[in-house]
């Protein structure tokens, strides 16, 4: 039995958008038929154990995921060192990411999903739904979908995390 792929989800409060990109991601490898896949989520600047936002709450209901167990946790060196995959909502989570020893796993979710040859422009922000109304929650909702199903393509042909 090969060793899982731990992939880590990271934006700021660990409340919208890192714990919609976890449940989606859990669900899309269980889809997928991934037991091989482990997946989690952290926040830059998280209060450990703040549960999801009610705007996530309400959509992930709309969309058939649960995010009620859901507990915020702070990003931290030790996540990061146990993490192979580190995808991050912004710019500044994947500096901070990098800053606690993710260089060469961290990547901007937009990023990583994109393939090789469409890389050279850095990917680009999941806009942050937190403080916005159900729609914002349901268009960051539907992106995160897109975005994680085009990084598990790659993992379910086979790519694994070589060439990223």
């Amino acid at each position: 039995m090969s060793e899982p792929i731990r992939i880590l989800f990271v934006c700021t409060g660990n409340t919208c958008r890192s714990a919609m990109a976890e449940a989606i991601g859990k669900r899309i490898a269980a889809e997928r038929g991934l037991t091989h896949v482990e997946i989690g989520s952290a926040g830059t600047a998280a209060w450990d154990g703040a549960p999801a936002s009610d705007g996530a709450l309400l959509v992930g209901i709309e969309c058939g995921i649960d995010l009620a167990p859901h507990a915020a946790r702070a990003l931290t060196r030790e996540i990061v060192e146990q993490s192979d995959l580190i995808l991050t909502m912004g710019a500044h989570h994947l500096e901070r990411a990098e800053a606690l020893g993710g260089r060469g796993k961290t990547y901007l979710l937009t990023e990583y999903a994109s393939p090789p040859e469409e890389r050279a422009g850095g990917g680009r922000a999941i806009a942050d739904p937190f403080g916005g109304g159900l729609d914002a929650y349901r268009q960051a909702f539907e992106e995160l979908d897109a975005e994680i199903r085009r990084v598990f393509d790659g993992i379910s042909a086979g790519r694994g995390l070589q060439g990223r």
